[in-house]
């Protein structure tokens, strides 16, 4: 063995999982846990699922990216496409595949973080997978379930003309910050303090624009999801509801497109969003809020009032795709397989 770092290579799977298990929250839902072939989750109703996966070089670099960061990431992708149905998130299953070379420090970290990150928000870790990988290859993967609590799911396909089109949470702040990374700032401002705002609270106000940029940092890093507002949206009627991790343009078509309709959105209503990144990417602020991606804020049509937190960004009427101002957008935002224009 060498002297250097210890790597997977130099674990076993065992002594590897006996290391990771012990971050890993359970409770009473899980009825069996990590150990066996499955977990076994006592839900007793009907439960969302979904699954994501990042892939290192593909969606982080090490050179930006912590382990920590990667897991807090990879539970907010995947929560908040859970709370987009109006469910509450439960449990998630998490796998790691990787080159047999990955410091093993590197796996633990990341475990330990997702367990924080679930602890915090409520959600049960109940097993997963690890796999070897080929040379230089990182990639972790995670599915999560939820509880509707006897309500419908809110799908993409119910919204209609007349509706308010809202949104719950902060629009291209992590554009700005991929942005900003991209230009050379250094990802350690994310850490910066922030003491008299919260930037992942709705309507939350950053002054100055290091502080802006600290905000962008922070939210691309270290996303966060407003996962009671969904199902808050679906008690308070939402007709159609969706995670904006790809670009609201290309989100907001999603929707548009399953309830054929269009979203007509306004930029008037967009000015808390645009003034906070103009102060930290300038003229790239319209741009991040259209299309910019791994926002995983909330958007939703309600055909009442909408509901406290949320705050509307336009409406709803006859016709197909989305608008900004009466002008038509094309799709634009995040694709994972190029395809600017395509809608999935």
């Amino acid at each position: 063995m060498s002297a250097g770092p210890q790597t997977l290579a130099d674990v076993s799977e065992g002594t590897l999982l006996a290391r990771i298990f012990p971050f890993f929250p359970a409770g009473p839902a899980v009825a069996v846990g990590p150990g066996d072939d499955a977990a076994v989750l006592a839900t007793g109703a009907a439960t969302v699922a979904t699954t994501d996966s990042m892939v290192r070089t593909r969606d982080w670099l090490d050179a930006w990216s912590t382990a920590g960061d990667v897991a807090a990431k990879l539970l907010t992708q995947n929560l908040a496409d859970v709370a987009a149905m109006g469910a509450e998130p439960t449990a998630v299953l998490v796998s790691l595949m990787a080159d047999p070379q990955t410091p093993a420090a590197w796996a633990v970290e990341f475990a330990r973080a997702l367990g924080e990150q679930a602890t915090a928000a409520g959600v049960l870790v109940a097993g997963g997978d690890l796999s070897s990988a080929p040379d230089g290859v990182l990639m972790v993967s995670l599915t999560a379930l939820g509880d509707l609590g006897g309500r419908e799911p809110v799908l993409r396909s119910g919204a209609r003309a007349g509706d308010a089109v809202a949104v719950c949470g902060t629009l291209g702040r992590s554009a700005a910050g991929l942005a900003l990374l991209e230009a050379g700032t250094d990802p350690a401002l994310a850490d910066a303090d922030l003491a008299d705002a919260d930037p992942a609270e709705p309507g939350a106000v950053v002054d100055g624009a290091s502080r802006a940029r600290d905000a962008c940092l922070r939210h691309h890093l270290r996303p966060t999801a407003p996962l009671a507002a969904g199902p808050q949206a679906a008690r308070a009627g939402a007709s159609a509801m969706i995670d904006l991790s790809d670009g609201l343009l290309r989100d907001g078509s999603r929707i548009a497109a399953a309830s054929g309709v269009r979203l007509a959105l306004e930029s008037a209503l967009l000015g808390e969003d645009l003034e906070l990144l103009a102060r930290a990417v300038g003229d790239l602020a319209l741009e991040c809020v259209l299309a910019g991606g791994e926002e995983h804020s909330l958007l939703a049509t309600f055909p009442g009032a909408v509901p406290e937190g949320w705050r509307r960004i336009g409406h709803v009427v006859a016709g197909a795709g989305v608008t900004l101002d009466g002008e038509p957008q094309t799709a634009r935002g995040w694709d994972h397989f190029g395809g600017a224009g395509t809608v999935a």
